[in-house]
This record gives structure tokens, sequence and C-alpha cells, in this order.
């Protein structure tokens, strides 16, 4: 969710060329001494705070340490223990917990959602009634990629009322007829499981993976943090003043914790990656079945290999979305594969079945660090002589898309009108604006200033500042690192006054877009 674009076209394509490239492979073990001296060099290259890195091979940890500070400003070494948030990655903790009650007979993979949720609603009456479980796992529901974010983004909606409102959210393809990632469904995911257990998602992943892996520092909420020693700090992108990455805070996203809530170590998600590794079966003690597993690591929704990958990488021949995790091809060999970006912190999950092999990258930034050092670690266990520095060849990919940043914030600088006055009385914009989708927004005047506040979302909002007629700039009042700049744009009805907001964004998380605010009065 962090890499740096100049929009989303180009955004999405970095990310899926990192996804999915790779070197061809020859069976060799790995130089460790060599790996580390690797990560260590490309930690200073990325400007990344901290990392920590695991590897799991032939079912053994064989390498787990931490680079670099948990704080870029307080420091304190990052080691093997470190506490990250592993954000995406917990799709599959979630699809795993949905298996095991598939195993247990209280769910079929084709249950319609309606069975357990019977007041989600989606955009059609037929995809509502046809939506099932593998649907729920695999982005095919027709939702475009992140639609829907904004209702868990630091609002007060729990789970379920976010779901409720998912029906005023509008699809851009056919249902089962493309790929759309969503967190929302995950988090529909997360209800079904209580539904059916009688046991919120959190206490039936302590209960159920925690527990019988020993995981004793996992978590799955920001609350249970607090207090707690060795917690990495998350950082936003750096700044132009001393271009060093800046401290934040985590936020408690409670109600977005089925599809992106677990912190852990590297230490103990490699238990998870054994666990994944021996099909459900971690030290004689079997989570779930073999069967699960080959379902869940099945592609149930195909994606387009781009023609970028291709050049890059021409043996992959395929790609798509299991359950709980995404799938792709090189060399007739399968990789299962996960990323995950929480505010402040991107992290990596990658299975090399075949190899018995497994990594996970976690760090405090906002980085892609996390994909060249996967893909230059298999090419070193499997052995490949002379290939690619794939942490300089991102670095390189990094710069353009930078660059292409830099040259449309420049554009966009030399449109601004440098003395735009108002041509209406602040009081004009007053009110209270209903979306749908997101509920109220509130425009007041407030000491002869213009403020925006969302109802949902207390910790948005903040002051509007003119930039052209009826539009302005919104200066959000916390600084989060995934907001963007942002332009409330303010349009008239047929007589002339003020009747709608929009809120423009070039967001690569969030669709400002889909809110769609009408003046009530």
């Amino acid at each position: 969710m962090s890499l740096p674009s100049s929009g989303r076209s180009l955004r999405l394509t970095l990310l899926a060329l990192l996804l999915w490239s790779f070197s061809l492979p020859s069976f060799a073990q790995a130089d460790l001494q060599k790996l580390d001296a690797y990560y260590q060099k490309a930690l200073k290259d990325w400007n990344v705070p901290g990392m920590a890195i695991a590897i799991v091979k032939n079912d053994s940890v064989v390498f787990a340490k931490g680079y670099g500070v948990r704080d870029q400003q307080k420091g304190g070494a990052v080691d093997a223990n470190t506490i990250f948030g592993i954000a995406s990655n917990t799709k599959a903790y979630t699809a795993a917990a949905l298996a095991m009650l598939v195993d247990e007979g209280k769910l079929s993979w084709d249950d319609p959602v309606t069975k357990y949720l019977p007041y989600l609603q989606l955009y059609d009456p037929y995809v509502t009634q046809q939506l099932n479980i593998r649907d729920l796992l695999s982005h095919r529901v027709g939702l475009q990629t992140f639609s829907g974010d904004l209702l868990w983004y630091n609002t007060t909606y729990s789970r379920k009322e976010i779901l409720e409102r998912a029906k005023h959210l509008k699809p851009t393809y056919p249902f089962r007829g493309g790929y759309g990632y969503s967190n929302l469904m995950f988090i529909a995911a997360g209800e079904v499981i209580e539904a059916i257990s009688g046991k919120p998602w959190e206490q039936f992943i302590q209960e159920r993976i925690f527990k019988p892996l020993g995981m004793t520092r996992s978590f799955t909420s920001v609350n249970q943090l607090k207090g707690l020693e060795n917690v990495a700090t998350p950082h936003g992108n750096p700044t132009t003043e001393n271009g060093k990455p800046v401290p934040t805070v985590l936020t408690a996203w409670d109600n977005w914790n089925p599809a992106a809530g677990i912190f852990t170590s590297v230490n103990e998600d490699a238990k998870w990656l054994k666990l994944q590794l021996n099909r459900g079966t971690y030290k004689g003690q079997r989570l779930f079945s073999e069967t699960a597993s080959h379902t869940m690591w099945t592609m149930h929704n195909p994606t387009v290999v781009a023609k970028e990958m291709e050049k890059i990488t021409p043996s992959v021949h395929f790609s798509g979305a299991g359950l709980g995790w995404m799938l792709n091809d090189y060399q007739g060999k399968k990789i299962v594969v996960h990323g995950g970006g929480h505010e402040g912190m991107n992290s990596r999950t990658v299975l090399v079945p075949e190899e018995k092999l497994g990594i996970v990258i976690l760090t405090n930034s906002m980085s892609s660090i996390m994909a060249p050092i996967a893909n230059y670690t298999i090419d070193q266990f499997l052995g490949i002589q002379n290939g690619r520095d794939w942490s300089q060849f991102n670095l390189q990919m990094a710069a353009k898309a930078q660059a292409a940043e830099k040259s449309a914030d420049a554009k966009a600088a030399k449109q601004k009108v440098s003395k735009a006055k108002l041509t209406r009385d602040l009081n004009a914009y007053a009110g209270t604006y209903a979306s749908p989708v997101y509920g109220n927004a509130v425009v007041a005047v407030q000491n002869g200033k213009l403020m925006l506040s969302l109802v949902a979302a207390p910790a948005l909002g903040g002051e509007l500042s003119l930039w052209q007629p009826d539009i302005f700039n919104l200066a959000w009042k916390n600084n989060f690192a995934l907001l963007t700049p942002t332009k409330a744009r303010f349009l008239p009805g047929p007589d002339g006054s003020i009747a709608e907001l929009r809120l423009d964004s070039n967001n690569p998380d969030f669709h400002f877009s889909e809110l769609e605010f009408s003046r009530v009065k």
C-alpha cells in the first residue's frame, strides 16, 4: 500500500512487477553470510529504519535476524523478536481459520455468505445471493481494488456497520469476472468465523492458531501492544528536510483486523511458515487438513501477467489469487506469496513449497524493499549464478516512479491560481453533507476559517483554504502516513447554491471519489 507513484496505474504496475519477478532456478544451498551482507546494504540503500528477516528451509529456521532501529529518532536495535504489524499477511491466517471450520464440517467453501451474515448486501441482489466463502477470500466480487477502505480507516464503524454500507459500493467488473483486492470481504470472512464459532475473530486466532504454534508474543490488535517492549515504531515517507523516514504512531483499526490486524515477530511468524510448508501440521499436531491446504493454494481467480512482467521474467506463465494467498509460477515451480502494508509498516511472506522454503520480511517503513529482498533470497537458495541484483533493479524502478511523481507535482503547481478570490461567502459552503456510503461530513465556519469534519472519522478532516473558485485545499489535521494531498470541491445545484461536496485525492489506497456527499437541506 505504499510504493511511490504519480498515479494508480504506475503504482499497481510496479507492485505487480515486484510481486511476481523471479530468476531462473537450479537448487543449491545459500550462502547465509552473503545474504546477511546483502540485507545490510539494502537497508541503507532503501533508507529503511528497521527490518527483520526469517528463513525456513526443510522445517528448520536457518536464518533469523534484525537490522537497523525500531525508531528513527529514539533508536533501539531491531532483532528477530521485534514486533511488527504484518498487515495483509493476516489474510492467510483468516483463510486458515475458515479452513479449520471446513475440516470440522461446520462450513463449506461454497456456502452462501448470507447463510451466516444475513445483513450483508452487495450492489446486486443476485450477487448477494450467490456470494460464497471462496469469493470472500479470492478478490472476485466485482469491486475495484481497495473499494470501501475508507469505511474502516480511522472510523468508529463496527465490522457489521461497515458491511451494511457495502451495498452502496459500485462494481467495476462483473461478479467473478475480474480481480479487485478487497479488505472488506476479509472483514466479512472474520464475521463468518464469529457467526459459526461464537468467538470473535481475535479470540479464534489466538486460541486456534497462536496457542498451538506457541506464538506467545503475537497479537491481534494494536491495543494489545501497550506497555510491551521491543515493538517497532511505524514510519511515514521521508521528509524533504532531512531525508529520513518520519516516526508515526499505530492506530487501533480493530474493525479491519480480520484483513490486516496481526502483530508478530519473524521468530514467531517462522512457526507459521513451518505450518504452511508442512500442509497444516506443526510438530506433529494437525491444525488444518492437507486438502484444505491444497484448496487455499489453488488459483480461484486468475490475473493478467503484464507485458512488463513477461519481459523481466519470461518464465512466469500465470498469476492469480488463491484463498488468502497470491500464486504464480516460474520454471514450473509454484510461488505462494502475500504482502502487507500497514500505515508505516510494510511486510512480505513468500513460500516455495517444492523447495520447503519460506521467507518472511517485516519492516517499519513505507518502502518496497521486501520484494527485491525476497527475490534475491530465492535466487541464492536456488543457486542462481550471476543473477540480477534485485535491490538495485527495483531501486531504479522506484526512482523512475518518484521522478514521475515530482513531474506531476510540478505540473500541478503551475496550474495553481496565485490570486484566487472567494466568489461566495464562507457561510455559503457551511452545512451537513450526506454520503450513502460514508455517512455525514460537516463543513463549518470557525474563527473566520472553513473547517471540514468527517463524522464517522473524528481523526480526519481539517482546514479548507481556497485554491480555485469553489475548490479548497484540505490540510489534514493529523499527519497520517497513508493520507495524500486532497482537495474539497463544492458543486452548485440548479439554483446556483452549493449542493454537493467531493473530495479529490490521487491516493493509491483510498477512493475518496466513492463518497459522493450531497447537502442536507
